[in-house]
């Protein structure tokens, strides 16, 4: 397995079956960790890039399967944020030193391409400085354009899955995998910072179909990708389902940064929430983002798209402050800059 570890670094790709092995041996762990951090100094030091995190709607017109936010939970208490509420957490963000903003959210139809467009022209006119990242699904490829031109930098849209089967069994039948992959290369010919990424040990997945991610993501060649364990949501038709592995995670953590040196990955909520120092471990894996939140505290319980999510509770400051002082325990530290990908 060395080999193949180390012919990934050198050449940035792999067969399906190369990675099939690769992934399903989870072998030299260790010498896999040493390598991807490694290249994560070479290439961005011992920052840590800070992206803050504003989940300013959980109504969502989709039923996926494992989403807690899915459009058929009826126990959901949902909310939107106002525009004002919305400019609100960017000003508490940016005096904290926060210097990219990320607005997630479901496909809520309230949210016209006019009133976004109308945020972010608001949000980029008062925080010029600043990186900002949209995170709210499959739109038009001219909506994607839109947002680009008011100002939008960045936009992620999570795969989920490369594999047809797998992507069946995830979600209803109105949603398509060839569709959301178009959205991905639309992004990318507009010009935005493009992140993708998937869940893993999600109900029905396999070596073959992690295989495939990696091939999509060594096709697609975005600029960030975000993985986390799969963690089941208890309104959701995958209730009863084991959770996904945090070790299986790292690894692939490790993996995405040989494949792609300057790649952008979070340590993501869903790791430290699966395991106390999820996060810190997946820096040591490889990442180099962390994304604290800084909705208003009174919806942060409401924007479950899984069960225990940890931080619902805590200020932006204190959030903030907390990661800082966990990322300095291990060698690194947070840093207050828009964080761009680095050239190679």
């Amino acid at each position: 397995m060395r080999r193949l570890i180390d012919s990934l670094e050198k050449n940035h790709c792999l067969t399906k079956e190369e990675w099939t092995a690769l992934i399903a041996q989870e072998a030299e762990k260790e010498y896999l960790f040493e390598r991807a951090r490694a290249l994560s100094r070479k290439y961005y030091g011992s920052k840590v890039y800070t992206r803050g995190l504003i989940e300013f709607t959980n109504y969502c017109r989709n039923n996926c399967y494992y989403c807690g936010i899915r459009r058929d939970n009826t126990d959901a208490e949902r909310y939107r944020l106002s525009e004002e509420e919305i400019l609100d957490c960017c000003r508490e963000g940016y005096a904290l030193g926060f210097r990219t903003f990320v607005l997630q959210g479901g496909e809520d139809a309230y949210y016209t391409d006019e009133r976004l467009v109308s945020l972010i022209r608001r949000i980029k006119a008062s925080y010029g400085d600043c990186a900002l990242t949209l995170s709210i699904g499959e739109k038009s490829k001219e909506s994607y354009q839109m947002f680009f031109d008011a100002g939008a930098d960045r936009y992620l849209l999570r795969h989920e899955t490369a594999d047809e089967k797998h992507y069946r069994k995830l979600h209803p039948k109105e949603l398509s995998l060839e569709r959301r992959k178009a959205c991905l290369f639309d992004l990318k010919e507009i010009g935005y910072q493009v992140g993708c990424g998937f869940m893993v040990g999600s109900p029905g997945q396999t070596v073959e179909c992690i295989a495939e991610d990696m091939l999509f993501i060594t096709e697609l060649q975005p600029q960030m990708v975000g993985i986390g364990p799969f963690i089941p949501h208890h309104e959701t038709p995958f209730a009863a389902e084991a959770a996904g592995s945090v070790e299986k995670t790292l690894y692939l953590i490790g993996l995405l940064r040989l494949l792609k040196p300057n790649l952008l990955l979070p340590a993501t909520t869903a790791l430290g929430t699966m395991q106390a120092d999820g996060r810190e471990q997946g820096i040591l894996a490889g990442a180099n983002v962390v994304m604290p939140n800084l909705s208003p505290v009174g919806v942060r319980k409401k924007y479950a798209l899984y069960d225990n999510k940890i931080c619902t509770g805590e200020e932006a400051a204190e959030c903030r402050g907390c990661l800082s002082r966990r990322m300095e325990n291990i060698g690194y530290r947070l840093v207050t800059d828009r964080g761009d990908p680095a050239e190679i």
